[in-house]
């Protein structure tokens, strides 16, 4: 088993060598990402510990760009950023687990066992209608070439619409699917519709969301 250690506290990478090849791993270290990306578009892996800050591209980045790559390999993200909204973040991007700093090696080299058990993640397929694009994996959104920004609300609106292009779509359904909240009102989805249709449709004369009078709403599979 190999695995790649971005670091850049050489105490902290050094550490984590030694701990990983008692447990008989064949271990890599990057101390910058860009050496961190360059290895893990150039190597097989079975597991990559990157951490956030980083001199040079920075862990986020560097997990996006090797997600972008096709690179599957599980990714452990650490770091001494304990906030919710950056464990979020560093999930969005691709990683598939986080620890912050300071950390039991105990539980660090546990963790890394069961990311190489699980193996590679499984990409979600590319969501298509005519020239609208979804990416789930790497939550962005296109028509053409042109990149369209989205709220988290609004991608999951759309990517649910997506998921079942040309079908129409209930205002329940939508809503049970898309807020996990308790929100009991259908008319929010009306206003998110609103919003989605200035986005994707209005800026390129497209139609592609369109109105199931008395019931709800559907995704044309030509795009509009």
């Amino acid at each position: 088993m190999r695995v790649l250690v971005v670091e850049d506290e050489q105490l902290i990478a050094r550490g984590l060598r030694e701990a990983l090849e008692a447990e008989g791993y064949a271990v890599d270290v990057a101390l910058d990402g860009d050496d961190g990306l360059w290895r893990g578009l150039e190597n097989d892996y079975d597991a990559i510990i990157l951490d956030l800050m980083l001199p040079g591209k920075n862990g986020y980045v560097v997990c996006r760009e090797l997600r972008a790559a096709g690179v599957a390999t599980p990714i452990m993200m650490l770091t001494a950023k304990d906030g919710e909204f950056d464990q979020a973040e560093g999930l969005d991007t691709g990683a598939d687990d986080y620890m912050t700093k300071p950390f039991s090696l105990t539980v660090l080299l546990a963790r890394v066992r069961a990311l190489i058990r699980r193996g590679p993640q499984t990409r979600p397929p590319v969501l298509v209608a005519g020239d609208l694009r979804l990416d789930p994996a790497e939550r962005t959104c296109t028509r053409g070439d042109v990149p369209i920004e989205l709220t988290p609300r609004e991608f999951a609106l759309l990517r649910y619409l997506m998921h079942r292009v040309g079908e129409p779509i209930s205002k329940q359904d939508l809503l049970d699917h898309v807020w996990s909240d308790g929100f009991l009102d259908t008319n929010v989805i009306q206003v998110y519709i609103g919003y989605l249709r200035r986005k994707v449709d209005e800026p390129f004369d497209r139609h592609a969301i369109e109105t199931v009078r008395g019931f709800g709403y559907r995704v044309r599979a030509d795009g509009g």
